[in-house]
């Protein structure tokens, strides 16, 4: 079971960065300077994951994050729980933090920008 106070969390991944952590749906979300690179939801932390880093995740049998709706499941496939050594591990937690927030920054550039209307 993973921590769900802020502040917790925080703690968590300071030996990756300082993180902020943001109130959102029935969890939160871990940000490091801007960019969103895990959830805590439920009681579980999934880690952002896109095409490039999937693999490493499916390789170590990471699930990804699923929620119910009124018509059933959904699965979203960029976020993939954290590996359980994390919580032990620095080494480990650096390692697949970073690959989350890879995975974040390549999503935050992707991601097209609104125009800005003139005055």
């Amino acid at each position: 079971m993973a921590p769900t106070d802020p502040d917790v969390l925080v703690d968590l991944f300071a030996p990756f960065a300082p993180v902020t952590i943001r109130r959102m749906f029935s969890g939160h979300a871990i940000y490091r300077a801007g960019v969103v690179f895990a959830l805590s939801i439920s009681g579980e932390i999934f880690l952002k994951c896109d095409a490039e880093s999937a693999p490493t995740f499916v390789a170590e049998g990471l699930t990804p994050f699923v929620y119910a709706t009124r018509r059933g499941e959904t699965t979203v496939g960029s976020y993939r729980r954290m590996p359980e050594a994390c919580f032990d591990d620095e080494d480990a937690l650096r390692r697949w933090a970073n690959l989350a927030w890879q995975a974040g920054l390549r999503a935050d550039r992707a991601r097209p920008r609104r125009p800005v209307k003139p005055p």
